[in-house]
């Protein structure tokens, strides 16, 4: 019975530690001031909040005034999701 207890605890840390992985940019991304740049070119401003999430680059800006959040692929740079923040 102790010996499932200790089964349950390693595998429960084991996931643990695999999605603080995951929510690290990745060897072959491109770095956040680079997508930055990209987006700044396409007329975004006011960035906040840049962090690796779940395979995408998350991030918070402003485009025409408006507050979006962001989903952009770490490889190419280019908006995946684009929802406006209401908050």
């Amino acid at each position: 019975m102790k010996l499932r207890y200790v089964a349950i605890a390693m595998a429960a840390a084991m996931t643990a530690a695999s999605l603080a992985r995951a929510d690290q940019p990745g060897a072959d991304w491109m770095p956040a001031d680079q997508v930055i740049q990209k987006l700044t070119a396409k007329g975004y401003t006011n960035f906040g909040k840049v962090e690796a999430d779940d395979g995408h680059w998350e991030l918070e800006a402003d485009l025409k005034g408006v507050r979006y959040d962001l989903h952009v692929d770490p490889r190419s740079g280019e908006v995946t999701k684009s929802e406006r923040d209401d908050d």
